[in-house]
């Protein structure tokens, strides 16, 4: 089989999967709780020297849920506690929390893609045996769709596009500025936050529709 043609075959599975109606492409929805992600440094600076994170679930593009938690603390000492840390190790340390979360922390944490950090909220991370300040590093992540390149052709959108999607239940919610993100080891999920999901009374593996412009 030429490459042509495989690719012409992954397209056809990803439309006959997704059932696109002629006014969008379905794509379900995951939705992400706080967490954050660390340097290898910065894990043993928090669990200790040596350490290596413990893989509690399989996630998206090689990454997992550790097993592993930390506590947040803001300004004035505000903190939360029990969240996630999301492996493998990074080349830099990032917190993702939701609106809601930042004003509990007394931060003011920007809208951001993930890895974008410069100039974002500063957060300490309490581990059970040290503490972490990030100078930067803390924001409520941009809501996006990953996409396999299959996925992407037969939406008919690139990566970095930004899209509208419609959640088709009784709040009606549209969600404009969504980025699409592709990569072959992404499986086809839109992502938002906690706070987004609530308030359009969305849950996980609900369905929601990229619209046409």
């Amino acid at each position: 089989m030429t490459q042509v043609e495989q690719i012409t075959r992954l397209v056809l599975q990803a439309l006959e999967a997704q059932k696109s109606s002629s006014n969008g492409y379905q794509v379900p929805v995951g939705v992400s709780a706080r967490h954050v992600h660390l340097t290898q440094a910065d894990v043993e600076t928090l669990f200790g020297e040596g350490y290596k994170l413990t893989k509690k679930k399989e996630l998206m593009g090689g990454q997992f849920a550790s097993n592993e938690c930390v506590t947040l603390v803001g300004i004035k000492l505000r903190a939360i506690e029990n969240v996630r840390v999301l492996g493998p190790t990074r080349k830099a340390s990032q917190v993702e929390v939701s609106a809601t979360d930042a004003l509990k922390l007394g931060i003011n944490a920007p809208i951001r893609e993930s890895g974008k950090t410069e100039g974002s909220a500063p957060i300490a991370i309490v581990g059970p045996k040290g503490v972490l300040y990030l100078k930067e590093g803390c924001i409520i992540a941009k809501r996006h769709i990953h996409m396999t390149p299959a996925d992407a052709a037969a939406a008919g959108v690139v990566d970095g596009q930004e899209v509208s999607v419609k959640a088709d239940n009784e709040r009606g919610t549209v969600f404009n500025h969504v980025q699409i993100r592709v990569d072959d080891s992404f499986t086809l999920e839109m992502h938002i936050d906690t706070d987004e999901a609530n308030a359009a009374k969305i849950k996980t593996n609900d369905k929601v529709m990229i619209i046409k412009d």
